[in-house]
């Protein structure tokens, strides 16, 4: 049985051939993750694993013997589920691989708004060994952070930040009136917050969520992090606030597309911090999400059930 890679994110594909092998499965590695290459690929193998390329309908209705399409990673807004779902494919991810990765990355980039540590930076590497033209310094325990979706990842946000002395607002799909995070309707949340923190999935009713209305909700001199996906901020709307002067900064680990135009408002602004979709990535988190994305593979085409079936909305 052949398995198609349409796309990596690391230097080898040696995990997954290993365990792959090991089962009596080839793997067929793509040369690119366009559509017409995948779609050309497809009718010869009995799954897909993907990283960031789509796998679109038409990619999904060539793969006339496939049987899994699992994800390398937690968002799914790379495959068209509903298509899988109506051809019986089964669709897995890996939820939980990167929890404490994305969430110590987000604080991470909190850290480095409030304190100005990426403007210091840039400044002493320039030959400037000054504290003048950066935005007044805050103290973290003063602010209250807003995390928008409170999963696995959301939750941990919370709990380190708390770790922090900062208040902690929450709001998400489903109300949790009881725990040690209040939760509030997202417009309260970013009419209250100093600082909003995205960890959201992307889909039709989250995709550019936090747009030009909701952003002027926010209170001026006001931070934006986000860690989850880049669909969900308007980045015309995210810039024009920025360049007003209305939100003090903005931590993009993740952006629309990728890479994005880093020449071009908001990631070309000195108050606007750029990661290059880095928060998931660790030694140990790279290779977990390898092996347990291969072993889903293993699993469906030797009959058994997937430890992590996703379904459309």
């Amino acid at each position: 049985m052949k398995v198609l890679l349409t796309d990596y994110a690391w230097p080898d594909v040696e995990v997954e051939r290993q365990v792959l092998t090991q089962a009596g499965m080839k793997l067929v590695v793509a040369p690119n993750g366009q559509e017409e290459t995948l779609t050309r690929l497809a009718p010869e193998v009995e799954a897909i694993m993907t990283c960031w390329a789509p796998v679109t309908k038409r990619v999904i209705e060539a793969a006339s013997r496939c049987r899994i399409i699992a994800r390398m990673g937690i968002g799914l807004d790379n495959i068209d589920l509903q298509a899988a779902w109506n051809r019986g494919i089964v669709v897995t991810n890996v939820p939980d691989y990167c929890v404490h990765e994305v969430a110590e990355h987000t604080l991470a980039l909190i850290l480095a708004l409030v304190r100005g540590v990426a403007h210091f930076h840039a400044q002493t590497k320039q030959g400037l060994y000054s504290r003048q033209g950066v935005l007044p310094l805050r103290r973290l325990r003063s602010l209250r952070l807003g995390v928008v979706g409170l999963g696995q990842i959301g939750t941990q946000v919370a709990r380190l930040a708390q770790a922090f002395g900062m208040e902690v607002w929450s709001t998400s799909r489903r109300r949790r009136p009881s725990g040690p995070v209040p939760w509030c309707p997202l417009d309260e949340l970013l009419q209250k917050c100093h600082i909003v923190s995205l960890h959201l999935p992307l889909n039709d009713q989250t995709r550019h969520l936090i747009n030009l209305r909701r952003l002027r909700q926010m209170p001026r001199g006001s931070y934006l992090v986000n860690t989850a996906r880049g669909g969900l901020v308007d980045h015309r709307a995210l810039a024009q606030v920025l360049q007003e002067g209305h939100l003090a900064g903005a931590a993009l680990d993740v952006q629309d597309p990728e890479p994005p135009p880093l020449q071009e408002p908001p990631f070309c602004l000195p108050q606007v911090i750029v990661t290059p979709h880095a928060a998931f990535a660790s030694d140990v988190s790279v290779q977990e999400l390898r092996r347990r994305a291969a072993e889903e593979v293993v699993r469906v085409l030797q009959g058994q059930q997937p430890r992590h079936p996703v379904r459309p909305a």
